[in-house]
């Protein structure tokens, strides 16, 4: 459980880096209901711990010697035990091919893990990203021939997922609110259905929806899985933007699907309407995953 120190110390960092980052698009809570409820903790000193871990990007705009600017986005989140143990963060940018924000970010953990023990280190952490960052990055990483070579070498630099995510419910409203904004966030596709049972599809670039699976696991849950995955490889250098990923998205922006709600709670969906839905959008095989039988 989160302790009252712990709390304060998360609390305090927060309102520093809003003071530090004022611009609304340079710090972002992604959860303001967490916010609200670690700030209820602390100033109320209260005995309910919040439901939920703090999570917030910062973004930042780096100069290289040619005087061509990189955007560097920093996803943090608070363990529940943070400035204990080390806050978890990834560093995303379009300057960066996969390989190279593997190095940096791995770069980054270690430095977390040898120097943010106990003491709350977001501030820090930022400057070394500032400090280190630029020789991770390249305006035009193709145009490097050691770099071309490598692709050649290792052509899976991009990879297309869709997550198929089992619960055994998903009533909870805050959780609910959660799926559809990260997958927002994350620039996901797919499908929400709540009730009993719950099933998530998200669609997108691999690291994306491992991000999204990471958020959602963390939530308390009495049980939930992925069921099923697919990887489909993009040819090296492929952008989300790209009409090649369009092309493999089945659904649109991810929104919440119910079929004919009933049942004593209101908690059940028609399986038959859920089924037409997955064949009208080509994805018919993986009802019996869920459910073990053929749909129809």
């Amino acid at each position: 459980m989160l302790s009252q120190e712990e709390a304060e110390a998360q609390l305090s960092e927060l309102d520093l880096l809003s003071s530090m980052f004022p611009n609304n698009d340079e710090f972002v809570v992604t959860d303001q209901v967490a916010l609200a409820e670690l700030r209820h903790y602390v100033e109320n000193h209260t005995t309910d711990a919040p439901s939920s871990t703090i999570q917030f990007i910062v973004n930042m705009k780096l100069e290289d010697n040619t005087n061509s600017k990189h955007c560097l986005s920093l996803h943090c989140s608070y363990p529940v035990h943070y400035p204990t143990v080390p806050p978890e963060i990834v560093v995303r940018s379009p300057s960066l091919i996969r390989s190279q924000q593997a190095q940096l970010n791995s770069d980054l953990s270690t430095y977390l893990h040898k120097g943010c023990s106990g003491d709350a280190c977001l501030l820090t952490a930022t400057e070394w990203v500032k400090d280190n960052a630029l020789p991770y990055l390249n305006k035009d990483p193709l145009s490097s021939p050691e770099l071309q070579q490598a692709c050649l070498a290792t052509p899976e630099k991009a990879v297309f997922t869709r997550l198929w995510i089992y619960s055994h419910h998903i009533y909870n409203k805050q959780k609910r609110k959660h799926i559809l904004e990260w997958s927002k966030e994350l620039e996901l596709s797919g499908f929400s259905m709540p009730g009993k049972p719950g099933i998530v599809c998200v669609e997108g670039l691999q690291d994306l929806c491992e991000e999204f699976w990471s958020r959602i696991r963390k939530l308390t849950w009495k049980r939930i899985l992925i069921r099923h995955r697919e990887d489909i490889s993009l040819p090296c250098g492929t952008l989300e933007s790209s009409k090649e990923i369009q092309k493999l998205r089945k659904f649109p922006a991810l929104e919440e699907k119910a079929f004919d709600v009933h049942g004593t709670r209101g908690n059940h969906m028609d399986l038959g309407q859920l089924y037409q839905f997955l064949n009208e959008n080509g994805c018919s095989n993986v009802f019996p995953m869920y459910f073990g039988i053929e749909g129809k």
